[in-house]
């Protein structure tokens, strides 16, 4: 049986609650981990977010997995707040998806991506 884009970005948005880019600055703020998933030409084009962990989505959940030799030092466990930015928000909704069935608990997305970050004027460094 197969599914639709839609389908599959449907389904996995049902699973988590999303937040606003005003919400995931506040959350950055107070420590939460804000992964930029990017490429590399889309960050040099509109900047990047300060504080934000950049990892490219062919190695993101190596790198958020707790459980993994090559994660990162701040995926320290299953319970901490990863919040995931893409451009626009389709492809992070995926991703923090796929981070829940590796067990973090605590991920999703930003509505609307970094284009929504840039549009409610929170802050960007250009690179």
């Amino acid at each position: 049986m197969s599914v639709t884009i839609d389908e599959l970005l449907a389904n996995a948005r049902q699973r988590f609650v999303r937040v606003e880019a005003a919400q995931a600055a506040a959350e950055l703020a107070k420590g939460a981990l804000l992964v930029d998933t990017r490429p590399a030409e889309q960050r040099a084009e509109g900047g990047e977010i300060p504080g934000a962990t950049v990892i490219e989505r062919n190695v993101l959940e190596w790198r958020l997995d707790p459980a993994s030799p090559s994660r990162i030092a701040a995926a320290t466990g299953h319970d901490i707040r990863v919040i995931v930015i893409c451009n626009e928000g389709y492809s992070s909704s995926l991703v923090a998806a796929t981070l829940q069935d590796l067990g973090l608990v605590n991920a999703t997305d930003v509505i609307g991506g970094f284009q929504a970050w840039r549009a409610a004027g929170l802050p960007t460094i250009e690179t």
